[in-house]
């Protein structure tokens, strides 16, 4: 087992740039896992991993034999050079190298009365991450990502997401491709939007539902708002006409599952 002491090493050097460039990761077909929950949900999920880097100062040599027992693709680091690389400041002392895993529309599988949620242009990873992980909360079909303005397998989605990007179905798409998939199978599409008449408890979750959930400063484009079925809200009482979109993804969410009585 190798020991890596430089920040200068190749190694690491690469481990930033994975970090810091979609482009890196797109053309390496590599992504960063950080932590023992979301390293171990990937796995869970089926996906492979490529190297583990981990800080025996930190974590026992016992406890990263579990995540792989590639004996010449673990590297024991230095605290300096985990801290270098780390990319949160509490974590367990491990990250991995892994193969990051795309599906496509046609790929679903859907329950027999599906509810998902649908992003559009999505910009802050962080809001993707929470998303993904309302989405595991609320068991949710699938995620579809549409013309994405963010990697999602930025680092900070994955760590937002606590691991849930491995947990759900998501698919990256065009607006286009997405819309025609949910007529497809009769999938009533609800898009979020501060003009809508109905409000979000006034609606019928319990058909197959999809709520379109748009960006936090522009909302939903013109697309969206007429391509949909229907259009919801969530009634405001205060001073400000919105919420975070990921918290407002969370409530039409859960109000799906108040209808279906938590899918049980």
């Amino acid at each position: 087992m190798e020991k890596i002491t430089s920040i200068q090493n190749h190694r690491i050097k690469n481990i930033v740039k994975l970090q810091q460039k979609s482009s890196e990761r797109k053309a390496q077909n590599l992504i960063v896992i950080e932590g023992l929950r979301e390293i171990t949900l990937a796995i869970k999920s089926g996906i492979e991993i490529k190297s583990v880097f981990f800080c025996s100062d930190i974590i026992s040599y016992d406890r990263i034999h579990e995540i792989s027992t590639l004996e010449d693709q673990i590297f024991d680091i230095s605290r300096e050079v985990y801290h270098k690389i780390a990319y949160r400041e509490s974590t367990e002392g491990v990250l991995v190298l892994a193969e990051p895993r795309f599906l496509t529309l046609s790929g679903i599988k859907l329950r027999e009365n599906p509810f998902l949620i649908v992003l559009e242009s999505v910009e802050k990873p962080g809001n993707l991450g929470a998303i993904l992980r309302t989405a595991d909360a609320a068991n949710v079909d699938a995620v579809i990502v549409c013309d994405s303005l963010t990697d999602i397998y930025n680092p900070n989605a994955i760590r937002s997401s606590v691991g849930c990007i491995f947990t759900k179905q998501v698919v990256t798409c065009t607006s286009d491709e997405a819309m025609e998939w949910l007529k497809k199978n009769k999938i009533k599409s609800f898009a979020a939007a501060l003009t809508a008449s109905t409000f979000y408890h006034e609606t019928d979750f319990t058909v197959p539902s999809a709520v379109i959930m748009g960006t936090e400063a522009d909302g939903l484009t013109h697309k969206w708002l007429h391509g949909a079925d229907e259009q919801i809200k969530i009634p405001m009482n205060g001073e400000i006409d919105s919420l975070n979109v990921s918290t407002s993804t969370a409530i039409l969410a859960f109000e799906a599952m108040r209808q279906r009585n938590f899918y049980k």
